[in-house]
């Protein structure tokens, strides 16, 4: 059975502790990865986010968005 990107998009948070745009789009060919979070926390999954700085290819700051399942000890 096919995975939904749903499940995929779950599966590699799991997998992998979260999940960014970027990441989501090159691994699993994502492009909409707001629409996925969405509705993993409209099925009640506890998503969080954090924001992540890093350096582009031309030497600028960028600012994004990454993804993570709540942790226990945080409820």
């Amino acid at each position: 059975m096919r995975q939904s990107q749903k499940e995929r998009v779950m599966k590699y948070i799991e997998d992998f502790g979260s999940i960014s745009s970027f990441e989501a789009y090159k691994d699993l060919g994502i492009t909409q990865l707001g629409a996925r979070i969405w509705e993993l926390k409209k099925d009640g999954i506890e998503i969080r986010t954090r924001w992540k700085s890093s350096i582009n290819r031309y030497g600028n700051k960028i600012v994004y968005k990454e993804y993570f399942i709540r942790e226990e000890e945080e409820k």
